[in-house]
C-alpha cells in the first residue's frame, strides 16, 4: 500500500488517504474509500449531533415519582410511565454483579 491522493466530495480539495489509515479501514471492514476530508467529515457529525462539537444533549425538567424532587432527564417524558432521580433510580435498579 502507498498513500493515495483523493478529492474531498463536499470541499473540492485534495487530502491524502495515508497508508496507516487505509490499514485502518481495512481493521474495520470498511470497503469504500473516505469520500470526504477530514474537516468535512469532522463539520458533518458536528451538523449530525445537533450542532457544534461538543453541544450539550436536549434535556427536559421533571418531577421524580418516588420522592418528588425536581430533576432532568436526557428524553421527554410521555407521562405514562413514572420518572425517577438519580438516587432513587439508582435505588431502584439492582446492582449487577460480575
Amino acid at each position: 500500500m502507498e498513500d493515495k491522493t483523493l478529492v474531498c466530495k463536499e470541499c473540492g480539495h485534495q487530502f491524502v488517504f495515508s497508508v496507516r489509515d487505509q490499514e485502518f479501514y481495512v481493521e474495520k471492514g470498511f470497503s469504500n474509500e473516505p469520500q470526504r476530508c477530514r474537516d468535512c467529515r469532522m463539520a458533518r457529525k458536528a451538523q449530525a449531533a445537533g450542532g457544534e462539537a461538543g453541544s450539550a444533549r436536549p434535556s427536559f425538567a421533571t418531577v421524580c415519582a418516588e420522592c418528588g424532587a425536581e430533576t432532568t432527564v436526557p428524553f421527554r417524558p410521555r407521562g405514562d410511565r413514572p420518572i425517577y432521580c438519580r438516587p432513587c433510580f439508582a435505588a431502584r435498579v439492582p446492582v449487577a454483579a460480575y
